[in-house]
């Protein structure tokens, strides 16, 4: 599905991404993660083609990222941000709307497929019974579960979730993430999420991929990636590692430093 290859990257000649070698194959649901500022959302940008690396290449089904037209790549890829806002008062539809943007001629009404479209991507979500709300009075579960349903209105192969569950409630991160697997297992929908939470990355995906100073430092199954050791390693944390109750996926339990008792 997507292919990066030996990719780096920087801001105003400040490196952040060192020969970043990475292969997601269609149907894949991987999890990026690591310390704040080790590159998990420049590389959801570079993955998205919004940022163009300084070396490397990126290959979309086999063709150079940044060769593909604009409309080209937001056909074949949806990104799912951490906040979405809009100066405008849209409707809850009308935000959804713009996920057909892809697909329509310049300045021309959507069509009743596009409308279509949009129908089933707020179903899906669940968030039907809300479209003639005002995006902008929506709950923070709310509006990011619109976001959502924006990114599939795009109808993508590829959809990337910059820490998706970020300010929301626990009910809601079940809720968002539920909804991503099952697009993953029912679709086979290919997923790049970048996560902050540890437990729901091993808990949600099949293949976590944890970046330390800008270099992948490990990529496996959870129970390889998720160790006492590397997460002391990157995390600078003392954890322990215990089995979930009822996946027997690793689960994460931070050790208190003495003075904080």
């Amino acid at each position: 599905m997507i292919n990066l290859s030996q990719i780096s990257f920087s801001y105003n000649e400040i490196p952040v991404l060192h020969h970043i070698d990475l292969v997601v194959e269609e149907g894949e649901m991987v999890a990026l993660l690591g310390p704040n500022g080790s590159g998990k959302t420049t590389l959801i940008k570079l993955a998205a083609g919004v940022l163009r690396p300084n070396k490397g290449d990126i290959y979309l089904n086999g063709s150079r990222l940044n060769r593909l037209k604009r409309r080209e790549v937001a056909q074949q890829v949806a990104i799912v941000p951490q906040q979405f806002f809009t100066p405008f008062a849209f409707t809850l539809r009308e935000v959804v709307l713009l996920g057909r943007t892809p697909f329509l001629k310049a300045f021309s009404n959507e069509r009743s497929s596009d409308g279509q479209v949009v129908e089933n991507a707020m179903e899906l979500v669940g968030i039907d019974n809300l479209k003639e709300r005002y995006f902008n009075e929506l709950s923070g579960g709310e509006r990011q579960k619109a976001v959502l349903a924006m990114a599939l209105a795009q109808e993508p192969k590829l959809l990337l979730l910059d820490e998706p569950t970020a300010h929301l409630d626990i009910n809601h991160q079940v809720e968002i993430i539920e909804l991503v697997r099952n697009l993953n297992r029912v679709d086979g929908l290919t997923i790049i999420g970048a996560m902050h939470d540890l437990n729901m990355a091993a808990l949600y995906f099949n293949r976590l991929i944890l970046l330390k100073d800008g270099r992948i430092f490990a990529d496996g199954r959870p129970d390889e990636v998720l160790t006492e050791e590397i997460i002391k390693e990157v995390f600078s944390a003392s954890v322990q590692v215990t089995q979930h109750p009822s996946t027997h996926a690793p689960h994460i339990v931070v050790i208190p430093k003495e003075d904080s008792r």
